[in-house]
């Protein structure tokens, strides 16, 4: 299966992306949605965080406290990166083992941060979705109803565009929804072939 890995800041709008890829029968592996279900059923993840952030990290009804994680995580580089070496294997392995179960040309990774969790290494084309920061800023803060020194906290921890235009293989940019949607299409459409010529090779 020909995997494709999509990621953008904070505000991007690689999520809109992956939605519009959808849309035209591409299966998305959302890996921030996926870790967090991880987190919370995955017995042996539970036990690990708990490990490492305390057992008040889980609410009383079991669900993860995300807020309080993140408030830990993004405040703390040490404590990211023990959450990573902890959460990005589980993560792997299970976009791995999904990928093997999908039909289709090629499937999409989804990933705020392909690049820092080194999950670039497991798909064979990465693409960077970027816009502008002030209107990343007002996306973020509308969507998540976060004050701006959040969202600017958290893009602070996240690749900035210089470092995706220079590692990703492709990007968009993504402010007129109908510019990018067509831009989605034709993408599509070069990514279908890429992956047929992937599949004549194995």
């Amino acid at each position: 299966m020909y995997k494709v890995g999509i990621t953008g800041g904070i505000g991007s709008g690689k999520s809109t992306v992956c939605r519009m890829f959808a849309e035209l029968g591409v299966a998305v592996y959302d890996s921030d949605a996926e870790a967090r279900g991880l987190m919370t059923g995955s017995v042996e993840l539970r036990e690990a965080i708990c490990r490492e952030f305390g057992d008040d990290i889980y609410k009383e009804d079991g669900s993860l406290d995300r807020a309080r994680l993140a408030a830990t995580v993004f405040a703390d580089d040490d404590a990211r990166r023990r959450l990573n070496a902890i959460v990005h294997p589980a993560v792997i392995s299970d976009f791995e083992a999904w990928a093997q179960r999908q039909s289709g040309d090629y499937v999409l990774l989804e990933s705020a941060i392909l690049f820092e969790a080194g999950l670039e290494g497991h798909v064979d084309l990465t693409i960077a979705v970027m816009a502008p920061a002030r209107l990343r800023i007002e996306r973020a803060m509308m969507r998540d109803g976060a004050q701006r020194e959040q969202i600017e906290s958290r893009m602070a921890c996240q690749a900035d565009d210089d470092f995706l235009r220079e590692h990703a293989d492709m990007c968009m940019i993504n402010i007129d929804l109908d510019e990018l949607r067509e831009e989605v299409a034709q993408c599509d459409k070069k990514l279908r072939y890429r992956a047929a010529r992937y599949g004549d090779r194995s």
